[in-house]
């Protein structure tokens, strides 16, 4: 019963550090597709989703340990 809770908690973690991640571009996606559909231009969303989706990328492939830790990043 002890394995399936950590199991379980570290998927939770796995789950909230990607919506951490890529939340912003599925949430900017989302609102440009909703636009689209409605008949608006959805221009600045399509480049906010491309933003948020560098900056997903740049912090994915920095080399992070404890080290690189600190209260500013705990904000």
């Amino acid at each position: 019963m002890t394995e399936y809770i950590i199991i379980t908690a570290l998927i939770a973690i796995a789950a909230i550090a990607a919506v951490t991640y890529f939340g912003g571009t599925a949430r900017a996606q989302i609102g440009g597709m909703a636009k689209e559909l409605s008949g608006q231009s959805a221009t600045q969303d399509i480049n906010r989703a491309k933003n948020q989706g560098n900056k997903a990328h740049s912090e994915g492939t920095k080399d992070k340990t404890l080290n690189s830790y600190n209260n500013a990043t705990a904000k």
